[in-house]
């Protein structure tokens, strides 16, 4: 793992706890997932938001889904980070 992998799953596993095995884990999961399948895409959030141990409101899990299953997922680190605060 280079530099910028360990200090981004440092980032993530201080920032929501979830472990990087996890995170692991859940990539190799979904590597042929069809991320345009609504019902695939909200199984992922359930699941990484549990991963998390944060709650997740239906009309944010709504949003979230709805981001993923349109392609609409914001290419800069801030505006994601946005899309997951509101």
């Amino acid at each position: 793992m280079n530099q910028f992998q360990k200090g981004l799953f440092d980032k993530i596993q201080q920032n929501s706890n979830i472990n990087p095995e996890d995170i692991y884990k859940v990539a190799d999961s979904v590597k042929n997932a069809n991320f345009s399948d609504e019902k695939t895409v909200r199984g992922l959030v359930r699941h990484l938001a549990k991963l998390a141990n944060k709650p997740l409101t239906k009309e944010k899990e709504d949003k979230i889904v709805q981001t993923i299953v349109n392609n609409k997922i914001p290419k800069d680190p801030q505006s994601l980070n946005q899309l997951f605060k509101k």
